[in-house]
């Protein structure tokens, strides 16, 4: 994912919009069966996988924070850190796995959507105050946790990461039948 190219501010906005308007079609469209239907190739139901659609936009927030202070440290601290976090991959699966269980049982579709809205509005927002020069800086990342991940990302990788998260598991929903349209 690293990429030394600049960085195409419009083009992410453009994914973000595209992912918002495709959640809302999705949450908008399947009805309770829907959502409790099983997904393929994840434990999860659909509803559950949407919100843990949702979520990789709700991690960027926090792993701007990181990348903020690893991206300053010697590469050292962020490969220990990286190789720690490899190393709490069982338990981070199994949190990982619960975590949409539980939320989707308290995130209805409408509080889904909203969320949706403003955690991609707050992402659109910083990256638009991003510095160029920040965009470069990286740190290392925990490979086994996400096959997305790449062992170094940058901060331009990282505003681009949660559409292509989003992109990867919207291929694994079961609600075929809502996608005609697109």
């Amino acid at each position: 994912m690293a990429n030394a190219d600049p960085m195409d501010r419009q083009a992410v906005h453009d994914d973000y919009d595209r992912a918002r308007r495709t959640f809302h079609r999705l949450l908008e469209q399947a009805g309770e069966a829907d959502l409790a239907r099983r997904t393929d190739g994840t434990r999860w139901t659909n509803k559950q996988l949407l919100w843990h659609m949702l979520f990789g936009y709700m991690i960027v927030l926090r792993l701007l924070v990181l990348v903020r202070v690893f991206g300053r440290l010697p590469d050292g601290a962020g490969r220990w850190f990286a190789r720690l976090l490899n190393a709490a991959t069982v338990p981070f699966d199994l949190v990982n796995y619960l975590g949409p269980v539980g939320a989707a049982k308290v995130y209805g579709p409408r509080r889904m959507a909203a969320k949706f809205d403003r955690v991609t509005g707050r992402l659109e927002r910083r990256l638009a105050a991003e510095p160029e020069a920040a965009l470069v800086r990286g740190m290392h990342y925990p490979v086994r946790w996400d096959p997305l991940f790449r062992d170094f990302m940058t901060l331009a990788d990282l505003y681009r990461y949660p559409t292509r998260h989003f992109d990867f598991h919207h291929r694994q929903l079961t609600l075929d039948e809502l996608e005609e349209g697109d």
